[in-house]
């Protein structure tokens, strides 16, 4: 009896004891992000068979070529923790022209527009979304600003967090808008919001501030007949004004999510993406996850986004540099927001403004991009001494008891 008992509070203290080690958070983010990718081209195979076999006759060639992005970003995820600092520094000093310049890209001669966004460039058949990177560069941006905010407030010099972080963001948000690219506004917004929330900003600020962005969204939104007709299925995709146009991906992503129960009716066996949903292994991925896994399917899913935004900030905030908390905590913003976004979406709460579901759905340039914020938070979590001994020796004990 008292064998048992002891064995059983044995197995309660492991998980404590795992979470309380240093590189808990650095193998929490690891194994979540290998988790949510291997997902992710499960239900790729899944979810593009359809229109992959439609569109080339090969009922394998979106899925192929999720894998050769998936291979790319792997190997981003590897090289870029090992990357000297001074890179990652470069990168992060010049963010504002290098995502001045992708964004103009998009609104060359070299832009293409799909799905009424013209957030593209395009050689050929090889199609890039400019935009997926400045997320990145973005984070850096505000980073860098909100350091520069504080060190003024330490030296007793007067500042302002708004004037001192709004240029890029605004800047940005103008190119993207222009391109008619909503989602990733919203994405740049989200962000901007977070690590100006982050930076020790007043609640007023942050309420004024989403006010003034409530109200520009809304003049936006009033400006074109389409965007009306969006928010309009947010309200009921099955009313007949809307269900024919703007309704018609929420409502059969609605009826996906519902048929698939508990348990879900296999993988492979979903019905609606057989033409009710074209963007089914992008924008609308969940709710293949949720017909095809049901329930189950869909909360594996929100607990490993859950886990990895989770182990993101207990790595922030293990961080000592304040420029480098601040990136990693923009990073598990920007994964955060798009998943949520991505969710509401599929969901029906959210109008479609066109996101992908991280590390999970199709496209090359937004899982490249995943990738790369991801190896950025590594590269800062192995800067910590702590967490890197902890971690190598997790691994060499691993090793030498296999052995």
């Amino acid at each position: 009896m008292d064998n048992q008992l002891n064995q059983t509070n044995s197995s309660k203290q492991i998980p404590s004891r795992f979470l309380q080690s240093p590189a808990a958070p650095l193998i929490l983010v690891i194994v979540s992000v290998a988790s949510l990718a291997g997902l992710g081209l499960l239900m790729v195979l899944s979810a593009s068979s359809i229109s992959a076999y439609e569109s080339s006759g090969d009922t394998y060639s979106i899925f192929l070529r999720h894998i050769i992005f998936t291979f790319l970003g792997l190997i981003g995820l590897f090289l870029g923790p090992r990357r000297n600092t001074k890179i990652w520094e470069f990168l992060g000093k010049n963010s504002i022209w290098f995502g001045l310049i992708l964004l103009l890209l998009p609104l060359s001669p070299l832009g293409k527009t799909i799905n009424g966004n013209r957030a593209w460039i395009g050689f050929g058949s090889f199609s890039f979304q400019p935009s997926e990177l400045v997320k990145l560069l973005l984070i850096f941006w505000c980073a860098q600003q909100i350091v520069k905010y504080h060190d003024r407030i330490n030296q007793g010099k007067k500042a302002n967090i708004l004037g001192m972080v709004a240029f890029a963001p605004l800047l940005y948000l103008g190119l993207v808008m222009a391109g008619s690219d909503l989602g990733t506004a919203g994405i740049y917004v989200g962000i901007t919001l977070v690590m100006i929330y982050l930076s020790g900003a007043s609640l007023s600020i942050i309420g004024l501030l989403i006010s003034a962005i409530g109200a520009f969204g809304t003049i936006f939104t009033f400006l074109a007949p389409y965007r009306v007709k969006r928010f309009a299925a947010v309200l009921n995709p099955f009313a007949p004004s809307v269900y024919q146009y703007a309704g018609w991906q929420p409502a059969h992503s609605i009826m996906g999510l519902a048929s698939g129960g508990l348990f879900g009716l296999g993988i492979g066996a979903g019905k609606q993406k057989w033409a009710n949903l074209s963007e089914a292994h992008t924008d609308f991925i969940f709710s293949v996850i949720g017909e095809e896994m049901g329930l189950i399917g869909t909360l594996l899913v929100i607990i490993l986004f859950a886990t990895l935004i989770y182990a993101i900030f207990r790595i922030a905030t293990k961080t000592s540099e304040r420029y480098h908390k601040y990136l990693v905590a923009g990073v598990g913003a920007w994964i955060g927001i798009q998943a949520l976004i991505n969710i509401c979406t599929a969901t029906g709460l959210f109008p479609v403004v066109g996101v992908t579901l991280p590390f999970i759905s199709y496209g090359g340039s937004s899982l490249f991009t995943d990738y790369l914020g991801i190896a950025l938070v590594i590269h800062i979590a192995l800067k910590n001494p702590t967490i890197k001994l902890n971690f190598k020796l997790k691994f060499s004990r691993k090793e030498s008891s296999e052995k």
